[in-house]
């Protein structure tokens, strides 16, 4: 079968695969991300037909939010995606806001943006750790993952945990970001800074705010050598260019999301598009790309953590003091009756609640549209009439995520 035929094969609805087609289980496996499978229909090397089989993680979090209240809904609806926590609460919380007519203080509105961005980036760097494996590049997963833990430190002081953090609330943040940074933390990440980039620490990193800005900044330049490991790396551009190519029609008529639906060349993202919060008083670009294939998707994506670290450096400049949330019952808040939809542009793309209250403590509806389930049309669609081989990098540059999926 040749490369046009097998290029053919996307624009056909219905065919037959004739005699020598073979259907393989591709899983359920962990492939990185949590339980998922493929149903694979191959002739020879060649992909006719993959179809996502999804819920092998379900976990019921829709069902399960309409039995706890509008403040301990919050720990659970967090555990789809622990890697990017404040992606799949913000949305939540600003949805609860506008059942309940209020807007969170202007500080909490900058915690909650630093808070998301370093998560955005931390979960970029998940991704790409685990691409590194996908193609045969180990190295990149043991600099992802080092690197990464400076940003996790950062969250663990602003929310409390390492990963989850449960610090978003409606009405604000949960609590305020320290003043001081911790002297364990500063003398370990001054040798690591060093180490790169030859140079010391500035003696006011103990206060909070520069040294968070120090990391941005640190990390920003930490990219260039991302560049030249990973990204314009022989290996990876000939695993991913012209691999899985989108066109820009197709990821709107298919509903991609995020990275996929920015490589394409759709310029959306919802913290400009629909913007919340402080983000309309910020400044970043909004990356693309031009073909829409696997290696685009990457670069968008690495090129989204340079703005995040620009996210990052303005807005502890700019954020005001204050208090960081409203003064409610720390639990039995009550929602007037009615019905919200917030959208947020999450690690993976956007992040879409509906929630409808009957005017008490608990829901009467959550229905969740997290970004990862909208790309299984994607998936299903860039498979088919690939090479075996090359199941691995579509499917891992889509940043899908099995476990916010099912949810």
């Amino acid at each position: 079968m040749t490369i046009t035929e097998r290029k053919d094969l996307r624009k056909m609805e219905v065919f037959d695969v004739g005699e020598g087609a073979l259907k393989i289980s591709y899983g359920p496996q962990h492939p990185g991300t949590g339980h998922f499978r493929l149903v694979v229909t191959v002739l020879g090397d060649t992909v006719l037909e993959a179809d996502p089989d999804p819920g092998f993680v379900h976990r019921g979090e829709e069902k399960l939010a309409e039995y706890k209240t509008w403040i301990t809904n919050i720990p659970h609806l967090e555990r789809p995606v622990i890697l990017d926590s404040a992606g799949i609460q913000y949305a939540y919380v600003l949805a609860v806001e506008k059942l309940m007519n209020v807007e969170p203080p202007e500080r909490a509105k900058y915690l909650r943006i630093i808070m998301a961005e370093l998560q955005r980036i931390a979960s970029h760097l998940y991704w790409f750790a685990l691409y590194g494996v996908f193609l045969g590049n180990s190295t990149m997963f043991l600099w992802c993952f080092g690197d990464r833990e400076y940003l996790v430190d950062l969250t663990s002081l602003i929310g409390g945990q390492r990963i989850t953090h449960s610090y978003f609330v409606p009405g604000g943040v949960r609590n305020d970001a320290p003043q001081r940074t911790p002297p364990e933390l500063v003398n370990e990440f001054s040798r690591y800074y060093r180490m790169i980039t030859g140079k010391e620490l500035p003696a006011d990193a103990s206060d909070f705010r520069k040294y968070v800005g120090y990391v941005a900044e640190f990390f920003s330049q930490r990219l260039d050598d991302y560049w030249d490991l990973f990204f314009n790396n022989e290996l990876f551009i000939s695993r991913t260019k012209n691999v899985g190519v989108l066109s820009a029609s197709d990821a709107v008529r298919l509903g991609a999301v995020g990275t996929t639906l920015r490589a394409s060349g759709i310029k959306y993202d919802n913290r400009v598009n629909n913007p919340y919060d402080a983000y309309p008083q910020l400044k970043f670009d909004i990356p693309t790309g031009t073909k829409g294939d696997c290696y685009d998707r990457a670069i968008v994506g690495f090129k989204e953590m340079r703005e995040s670290c620009k996210i990052i450096s303005q807005a502890v400049e700019m954020m005001p003091d204050g208090p960081v949330k409203l003064k409610q019952h720390p639990i039995n808040i009550r929602v007037p009756a009615g019905e919200a939809v917030a959208r947020t542009e999450a690690a993976r793309g956007e992040m879409m609640y509906y929630i409808r209250s009957e005017g008490g403590d608990k829901p009467y509806r959550v229905k969740i549209s997290p970004p990862s389930f909208r790309q299984l049309a994607s998936m299903k669609y860039l498979l088919r009439g690939e090479q075996i081989a090359n199941i691995p990098p579509i499917y891992w540059s889509l940043n899908y995520w099995p476990v916010e999926a099912d949810r």
